[in-house]
């Protein structure tokens, strides 16, 4: 085995990997990948938006028709979609302060998936939006902001995730490992995510009688949406399986789950407690209120335990597994 070791410091404190070679070597310093700040500036500007949308759908839930794009006749669905909204800015906020790319992209594809489904579903139903001379010109306002924001997002998005690929650097360790039943958990959710997203979008008008509530076929689409995005989510937690790399989106897994009960208990004649697809919501909120506790508390434990200033050739040992200089590989 070479004696040239790999050690990293927290991304968070110090931004670099260093390769420590021979006594007579020079130290080679890799820096890890950053996250760049077109990116940053995005994913900030992106939480102040749907904190914007949240406040629409939530503080005015029975006003949709003079404070939203399109007219949200069940308010569970709009308490729904304000519940995404704000579960949102804390992803994309939380994403925005990371200083490296590995702590940042959690939040990325999912919010990609998301606005593109958005406005597929906004402009195959342009006739229900709050468009033309029948309505409030501030209406019409917000309705003209909700198109152009939705087409302006993916396509910045997409240019900045060019640019961010071709920055230099690399990965930091995983180091905040998920345990084996975590893991389990978000396949599940993956797969029950998409899928159920992937039917409300495609067929929304059959799948909608499915949902614990009545829907329109243009509300089952946008709750598709964020259904598609919230297992595209949990799959690439699968990908990343480390802890501190999903701190984001554990807090938006909490903060959803929390303010989607609050919409139940706010608006509970609107939903079909007895049936088998409001047992099965219920259930889903419960296992996304304890997979983001459950990340917050590895993340947090790991952090914890970790030594802010220790001999580095005995932190890289201990924490990558790679043999101490005198040590047998096998």
């Amino acid at each position: 085995m070479n004696d040239n070791i790999v050690g990293y410091a927290d991304p968070e404190q110090l931004g670099e990997v260093q390769t420590l070679g021979a006594a007579e070597e020079p130290r080679r310093l890799a820096r890890l990948r950053p996250l760049i700040p077109g990116m940053r500036n995005l994913l900030f500007t992106a939480s102040v938006l749907v904190l914007l949308a949240g406040i629409q759908l939530l503080v005015f839930t029975g006003r949709t028709d003079h404070f939203f794009a399109w007219t949200i006749a069940n308010p569970l669905s709009a308490a729904f979609l304000g519940a995404g909204y704000w579960a949102s800015v804390a992803i994309e906020a939380l994403a925005g302060r990371q200083t490296t790319w590995a702590n940042a992209r959690i939040a990325v594809p999912a919010v990609l998936v998301f606005t593109l489904l958005t406005l597929f579903a906004t402009l195959t139903h342009l006739g229900q939006l709050h468009l033309g001379s029948g309505f409030p010109t501030g209406t019409q306002i917000v309705t003209v902001a909700w198109i152009a924001i939705y087409i302006a997002v993916p396509v910045l998005m997409l240019i900045l995730l060019a640019v961010q690929a071709r920055a230099p650097g690399q990965d930091p360790p995983r180091s905040a490992g998920l345990p084996a039943w975590l893991l389990a958990l978000l396949a599940a959710q993956a797969i029950v995510l998409f899928g159920l997203g992937v039917a409300m979008f495609s067929v929304p008008a059959q799948a909608a009688h499915i949902w614990p509530w009545k829907l329109s076929p243009m509300m089952a689409q946008a709750i598709g949406a964020w259904l598609v995005s919230l297992g595209v989510a949990a799959g690439h937690a699968l990908i990343e399986r480390d802890a501190r790399r999903l701190r984001p989106a554990a807090v938006g897994y909490i903060l959803l789950a929390v303010l989607l009960g609050i919409a139940l208990a706010r608006y509970p004649q609107h939903y079909e407690w007895r049936s088998a697809s409001g047992v099965g919501y219920v259930i889903l909120l419960v296992t996304m209120l304890l997979t983001g506790v459950a990340g917050l508390t590895l993340a947090a434990s790991r952090r914890r335990a970790r030594p802010v200033r220790t001999e580095p050739a005995l932190r890289i040992a201990s924490e990558l597994a790679i043999p101490r200089p005198g040590e047998r590989t096998r």
